[in-house]
């Protein structure tokens, strides 16, 4: 194959590709910008490398991207974890809890909610942080108590969602 339609083929193979791979590699670097960053370089100068994958009539491209990506990942993992392994005699002080993370979470979860529409918002509300429920709120609400399920269902998932974007993890 030609350095020219290498080339072209690997353009091709990136515009198609790279924002999924971006996104799987963020995924598995839980959020880390930088190791992703690292991991989406990493797999594509593998690619670069393979000609068989330039050439995307003998299978699915973006399969072998992100099984490579996994790949790397958990090599990245697996030499980290090693390298930071110490060995002592006597175990790390205690953490004193000062409530600053539970403060911290409740701001994120505020800001968060702030994102969601005005129903989502105000069924978490009354079921989640005021402890109505499904009974009372549908009550409280003026609607059915399979429509406080749906909604909660999906105020949930829209709430996951607003805290993956912001980098919040489980």
């Amino acid at each position: 194959m030609g350095e020219v339609a290498e080339d072209a083929l690997m353009r091709a193979l990136h515009e198609e590709h790279a924002g999924a791979l971006w996104s799987y590699a963020l995924h598995l670097t839980s959020g880390d910008r930088i190791r992703a960053e690292d991991v989406v370089q990493e797999t594509l100068l593998r690619a670069w490398r393979s000609a068989a994958v330039l050439d995307q009539s003998q299978g699915s491209a973006r399969a072998w991207l992100f099984t490579v990506a996994r790949r790397i990942a958990i090599d990245g993992w697996r030499s980290a974890s090693a390298r930071s392994e110490v060995t002592t005699d006597r175990p790390p002080e205690r953490a004193i809890g000062d409530g600053t993370d539970r403060a911290v979470q409740g701001w994120l979860v505020a800001d968060a909610l702030a994102e969601l529409s005005e129903r989502h918002r105000e069924v978490l509300v009354l079921c989640y942080f005021q402890g109505y429920s499904v009974a009372d709120a549908a009550t409280r609400l003026g609607v059915a108590e399979g429509t406080v399920k749906s909604r909660t269902h999906y105020a949930l998932r829209a709430l996951r969602l607003v805290l993956e974007e912001r980098g919040v993890t489980q």
